[in-house]
């Protein structure tokens, strides 16, 4: 059981490793974010906390993570709930963007609706008391908002224990901050917690005009919040100001570089979640289905048998008639055929990790959002990721998805919208969304940037001025180094920041506050590099950046040391808690003899969820909060600088002086207005396709192998960044030649096998599910459904890009940047006279694709919205 006791006997030892180490070994610190002992403490916290969450089940994080954090008496906090209409609302603009194909890929439109009975959709006003008394006086509804959708893997993770982080969020700009209480996976996978983020949003622009609303959110929210903006965008709904996306969680697929090597400075397990198995996670696997399948059909047989009914009239299928085994996907790794057979990502299933509303990386285009400022942790393993969305957006024309997926409808999307504004900040080493340790020096220059970023962009969307306090007096963010440097170190390492030739950029050269100049855009990219310290720095090209210099046929394609690595920890687990999986294998065969609730024909909901895996006559039990002391303590830590802050501001001798932040500021960027044509385009039909436009269009169904292209510079390949299929295994000779040429080249897309349905476990005959119910009658009894038997369509074939990795001949690699997957960690390497902006800060070398092999054509993932043109010409 996960409780502060066990968590805390659990950390407790790291915590004092940590001390000891970080004044015994300093030198490999030098220079480092962990230099700063709070830092370095809080790193090592939350991954020994992460460790240990691996070993109790989903349930039990969920549950932790998830309990009741009493706010500071200086915060006001007020709770809503989501009106039932905005829920409609917003099911309807998702039913719309994801078009027919994509609702039977999504197993069905009712059960992701579907929420615990006396559930309703939660919401948390956040805003500092003292704000919220002078707002009433002047009975002013305020013209800054923040919706901030919290992060935590899609799985865990909640308001209350993110709840110090909005609430500095709404003090720095002086803003309301209003995060909703959405629904997790894998209970509630792809698409609930996007229905539950798109309904607060039309709520609150019910309440509040667009124009005032500033979508933030971290790591998997992130990930959320682009998703939401694409939406709107296709559907002709408002957008917002700006959006602000912490370390957002992009790519499901985990296809770019940095998460394939190693990364010491981040707390993100580089083999993934894992946990100790129960009811909720893994979902059956091949071998767990198939004797469900068994217990099903002879519960069938019974039922009929004693209804007098001759089995071959009953509609039960022969076993021959049945897949023995689900729908796979199968790798090669190392030369070795390797099958994986379970759910990889809790938040969806493996048919739909590519789809581009899971994975916002594979959109068409990401053009026609409103300004957007991404921020980046040099050190983190997602960072590739998120660099190449920021130049995506700000240049949709040049960062296009795979070819085979640009037909002429995603052409014409990629034409309609003009390219999106971007900030991009990658911070040297600093870990996965670093706000999270707030009581260190990084994450208070991030807050800050984060307000001035917001601050502008409000001023843009509302075209006058936003009144900011220059709190600076008050809200000090000490020169001390926390006992981890003398100040002669932190003389030097600000000496090392570059010098900016160019007067008129000279004020750019520091985080600034809110209220504070934005710099101008250049191509609608803001793109800095920024130290620990808050120095800006330029960021290098983009032929410099890993991720951006990843060939296009690349992306959403697995690599092989992602890939390992998850296998090789997934392997220790099963043999870890085999006898727990056996026992929860018993339980689901227990909850099938009482049998489950069915929501209707087409409705398949996935296997992790719980729509689907409600037992009949169960009775929901209250969930009752606890108070938990151990994520209390730590919400306390992280508030400690904005308590001192209200007490200095409630002591200071004279009232702060007030700024405005201007619209003028940030030149380049596309005026607020631009967004607002594009909305009424969207909303009078110009180009706009309705859902029956693009209902006989197949989306991103099996991709078909291509002639393999020559491998060259063998000696350069680094093996972690292999594509690792999935490739298709054949029984005959013939089908082994094939599934061997094609290993090369696989991408591993959204869905290749919709004639079993999302899941591969559901059977479809004659495009239909087939119920079978447990023990009970069809109208009142529980329903499973079979997989057929898997067909070429229903099998996922390789189309990687076979092309091999080479080192960028426009990249100096140092001799101390080890080969991604090598296990050293790369160190930039500075020659005397060098400044700091002529290296880059990340730690995967430069690699480029060379040589790309032509991609097989591919169907895909059509929306309602990408119909347009085809269905028009």
């Amino acid at each position: 059981m996960m409780n502060t006791a066990t968590v805390s006997l659990a950390v407790t030892p790291t915590a004092l490793s940590t001390l000891l180490t970080h004044y015994l070994n300093r030198k490999p610190l030098a220079h480092k974010p962990t230099a700063h002992l709070s830092y370095d403490e809080g790193l090592h916290l939350i991954r020994s906390f992460l460790t240990h969450a691996s070993h109790h089940t989903v349930e039990e994080l969920q549950a932790f993570t998830s309990q009741w954090v009493p706010h500071p008496q200086w915060v006001k906090v007020d709770h809503v709930v989501i009106p039932e209409e905005d829920l409609l609302r917003a099911a309807d603009l998702l039913v719309e963007q994801l078009g027919p194909d994509g609702i039977r890929q999504v197993g069905g439109k009712a059960w992701w609706q579907w929420r615990k009975p006396n559930s309703p959709l939660k919401a948390e006003w956040i805003e500092m008391k003292a704000d919220y008394q002078e707002r009433k006086r002047g009975s002013n509804p305020g013209n800054r908002v923040m919706l901030y959708v919290h992060g935590g893997a899609y799985y865990f993770g909640s308001v209350d224990d993110h709840r110090y982080q909005i609430q500095r969020h709404a003090r720095k700009l002086k803003a309301r901050a209003l995060a909703p209480r959405y629904r997790l996976a894998p209970q509630f996978p792809f698409p609930c917690g996007l229905q539950d983020c798109l309904a607060t949003y039309l709520y609150l622009i019910t309440h509040q005009h667009p124009s005032t609303v500033i979508l933030a959110g971290d790591s998997a929210g992130g990930g959320m919040i682009l998703s939401m903006m694409v939406i709107l965008r296709d559907r002709g709904i408002p957008l917002p100001a700006g959006a602000v996306l912490i370390s957002p969680w992009v790519d499901l697929t985990h296809s770019f570089p940095s998460v394939a090597g190693h990364c010491p400075l981040d707390y993100l397990p580089a083999s993934g979640f894992h946990h100790k198995p129960s009811r909720v996670w893994p979902p059956p696997d091949e071998e767990e289905l198939a004797e469900l399948k068994k217990v099903a059909m002879a519960q069938k047989k019974e039922i009929h048998k004693e209804k007098g009914e001759p089995a071959e009239e009953s509609g039960i299928p022969r076993t021959e008639d049945v897949a023995q085994r689900t729908h796979r996907l199968t790798f090669l790794i190392d030369g070795e055929q390797v099958d994986v057979k379970e759910q990889i990502q809790m938040y969806t299933t493996n048919e739909l990790i590519a789809h581009p509303l899971v994975s916002p990386i594979m959109q068409p285009t990401l053009g026609g959002l409103p300004p957007l400022l991404i921020m980046v942790g040099g050190g983190e393993m997602l960072r590739d990721e998120q660099i190449y969305l920021a130049h995506k957006c700000a240049d949709p024309a040049r960062y296009l998805p795979p070819e085979t997926l640009m037909d002429d409808r995603a052409k014409t999307l990629v034409d309609r919208y003009e390219p999106t504004d971007v900030q991009l900040q990658v911070w040297d080493d600093l870990c996965h969304v670093a706000p999270t340790l707030s009581f260190t020096r990084p994450a208070k220059f991030m807050f800050r940037s984060v307000a001035q970023f917001s601050a502008w962009a409000l001023a843009r969307a509302q075209k006058t001025e936003v009144e900011i306090v220059q709190d600076d007096e008050i809200s000090v963010i000490s020169s001390s180094t926390s006992s981890d440097e003398s100040e002669q170190q932190t003389a030097k390492a600000r000496k090392e920041r570059t010098i900016v030739e160019d007067q008129s950029a000279a004020q750019y050269s520091s985080v600034g506050r809110a209220g504070d100049p934005l710099p101008p855009f250049e191509n609608h990219m803001i793109r800095q590099r920024v130290t620990r310290h808050g120095d800006i720095l330029p960021l290098p090209p983009p032929s410099e950046l890993p991720g951006c210099c990843m060939a296009r046929n690349q992306v959403g394609v697995v690599k092989a040391g992602t890939l390992r690595k998850w296998l090789e920890h997934k392997k220790r687990w099963d043999a870890r808690f085999k006898q727990t999986k056996a026992r929860v294998h018993k339980k689901r065969l227990r909850d099938m003899a009482t049998g489950y609730e069915v929501f209707g024909d087409g409705e398949v909901p996935p296997p992790s969820a719980l729509a689907g895996r409600r037992k009949l006559g169960a009775r929901e039990l209250k969930e009752k909060k606890a108070r938990g002391l151990g994520l209390s303590l730590w919400a306390l830590w992280g508030s400690k600088h904005d308590e001192m802050t209200v007490q200095r501001e409630q002591h200071a001798a004279k009232t702060p002086e007030v700024t405005a932040a201007s619209a003028s500021q940030g030149q380049g960027a596309r005026a607020f207005s631009d967004l607002e044509k594009q909305e009424r385009a969207a909303r009078e039909g110009k180009g706009v396709p309705s859902a029956a436009q693009t209902s006989n269009s197949q989306a991103w169904t099996s991709l078909v192998g291509a002639d393999q292209a020559e491998r060259g510079n063998d000696a350069d390949k680094s093996a972690d960044l292999e594509p690792a299929g999935p490739v298709s295994p054949s029984s005959s000779e013939a089908g082994a030649q094939t599934a061997n040429h094609q290993s090369a080249t696989a991408l591993l897309s959204p869905d290749d096998a919709y004639e079993t349905g999302v899941t591969g476990k559901r059977v479809i005959i004659g495009g239909l599910a087939t119920p079978f119910s447990l023990r009970k009658e069809p109208e009142t009894a529980s329903m499973i459904t079979l997989a057929t038997p898997m067909d070429q369509r229903s099998t996922r074939v390789s189309t990687a890009d076979s092309s091999s990795v080479v080192a960028a001949p426009s990249a100096e690699v140092s001799e101390d940047q080890g080969a991604v997957g090598s296990g050293e960690p790369d160190k930039p390497k500075h020659r005397e006279g060098e400044t700091p902006g002529t290296a880059t800060p990340f730690v995967t070398p430069f690699l480029t694709l060379a040589s790309p092999s032509e991609r097989p054509p591919l169907d895909r993932f059509v929306t309602a919205e990408e119909g347009a043109a085809e269905a028009g010409a």
